[in-house]
């Protein structure tokens, strides 16, 4: 199946687990997502935004029989917090999916039968992590303990459908290291690449009687899948996979899969197979995203470093909090985030830099020109677009902030207010240039902070200063 349109983009964020409630994680997933969304929109590209929840598996069934809830009701009720979250943070999602939805179900239980020439029953026996959902070689934990969660793994045997994913090693091995299938950043992709040489066939199914909350496997009553099998659909079933819609046609096959790292595998090994095994095109890239620490640590509860997403987003506001995590959680490691670094960056960058760089240039248009300014031709940044397309969006920010930054020294430099004494059109002419470099960057930093880029074009418009914004970014004082 070919897509013939070329001037599309479809994006997605992994689907969280509602066992528990968002966290900082899952903020910075959908912050990135949906930059890399409103920048294409902004490019006039046609533009699908994904997000949702996983709501089967053990996992969940246990956390909801550990508060004597139904499954479906506590999943309903933890999935809200994630929508809840995509809206506060300004989350521009065009779909929010569900693995309990029937539009999922039956999407996943077509893609199974598309699947059915390299799915056979057998019987699993080994090491399993509830929490990641994901069965473990000896070789991978030690003492059999999970890697992740360090807490000792599950021994299992039980019969099980299994999927041959080792069938399709030599394609995937191809697909990445040709780019038609590009995973991000580059380490990322050596280790995917590692992890194929060895390749094995996976179990995708539990029988009922170990677990009975999940999609049932298609003609057999006794199974329910693997929650990765039904999970993975959800980037299908979102866009009409089940019922062969235009949308699907349209939008597949995802331009970007935007994931963490504790699941990078899931993502550029086991669901491009089920993709060739169904006779569907691979996504086109994977990021997969670092993870988040609390001052040096990793987040714990027992530790109390655990940082909730609603709490900042309250104190210090969307855009500060969608800046921070774009420009200081590094694209390609672990980043750290506290409150004391946290402000010490919005005092510097935001406060100091681009809030009063507008707050000066609004001022002395004012008391110069009446608050008129000229059209004057500035240079574009050349180096934007390569940051996007590998998702590296702190080099983007480190970009756009140091060209701010130059935009600073030069005010200091040619001193406006004194220019103006000599030559007031000089000044006019370098005050204008200000303005409208600050127009462009307004529109660089759309995608990463929409709601302050709306104020700073807004206070430029139509060659008019409007005075009515006033400080974009008070000082947070400690």
């Amino acid at each position: 199946m070919k897509n013939q349109l070329k001037n599309k983009f479809y994006v997605t964020t992994s689907i969280p687990y509602v066992n528990d409630k968002p966290h900082i994680g899952h903020l910075l997933e959908f912050v990135q997502a949906d930059t890399l969304a409103r920048y294409h929109r902004g490019k006039d590209e046609d533009t699908f935004l994904l997000t949702g929840t996983d709501e089967h598996g053990q996992k969940i069934f246990e956390a909801a029989a550990k508060l004597g809830e139904d499954p479906k009701e506590f999943a309903g009720k933890n999935s809200d917090e994630f929508r809840k979250l995509a809206q506060a943070i300004g989350m521009s999602n065009d779909y929010f999916v569900r693995t309990t939805d029937d539009r999922h179900k039956l999407a996943a239980q077509k893609l199974w039968q598309a699947c059915e020439k390299d799915i056979y029953k057998g019987e699993y026996e080994g090491l399993y992590c509830v929490g990641c959902e994901r069965y473990y070689t000896e070789s991978e934990s030690e003492d059999e303990y999970c890697p992740i969660h360090e807490t000792k793994l599950s021994k299992l045997k039980m019969e099980s459908y299994f999927f041959a994913q080792s069938k399709y090693k030599d394609k995937l091995l191809t697909l990445i290291n040709t780019g038609e299938f590009r995973i991000l950043p580059e380490k990322r992709k050596n280790e995917m690449l590692t992890f194929i040489e060895s390749l094995t066939d996976v179990s995708i199914s539990r029988p009922k009687t170990q677990l009975e909350w999940g999609v049932e496997v298609p003609g057999d009553s006794e199974h329910v899948m693997y929650v990765w099998f039904d999970a993975l659909s959800n980037y299908i079933s979102a866009i009409g996979y089940a019922d062969d819609s235009e949308m699907f046609e349209k939008f597949w096959p995802a331009d970007v899969h935007v994931v963490g790292k504790d699941i990078a595998r899931f993502h550029t090994i086991l669901w491009p197979a089920m993709l060739m095994s169904a006779g569907l095109q691979v996504p086109k890239s994977v990021y997969v995203h670092p993870f988040i620490n609390s001052g040096g640590q990793k987040m714990s509860k027992s530790l109390g470093n655990v940082i909730d997403p609603f709490e900042i987003i309250n104190k210090y506001g969307v855009d500060p909090v969608r800046y921070f995590l774009l420009r200081y959680i590094p694209s390609n490691n672990d980043g750290d985030f506290n409150n004391d670094r946290f402000e010490k960056a919005y005092n510097a960058d935001l406060a100091n830099n681009l809030g009063n760089l507008v707050s000066r240039t609004i001022a002395m248009l004012v008391k110069y020109n009446d608050g008129q300014f000229n059209q004057v031709k500035v240079n574009s940044l050349s180096q934007l677009e390569g940051c996007i397309s590998h998702c590296q969006f702190d080099k983007y920010l480190e970009e756009v902030f140091a060209h701010l930054d130059s935009l600073n020294g030069a005010i200091e430099e040619n001193k406006p207010w004194e220019l103006a004494k000599s030559d007031l059109s000089k000044a006019i002419e370098f005050l204008s240039g200000l303005a409208c470099e600050l127009t462009m960057m307004a529109e660089y930093l759309s995608p990463f902070m929409p709601d302050t880029s709306e104020k700073i074009l807004t206070t430029f418009a139509n060659s008019t200063v409007n005075t009515e914004v006033g400080i974009l970014f008070p000082r947070i004082d400690s």
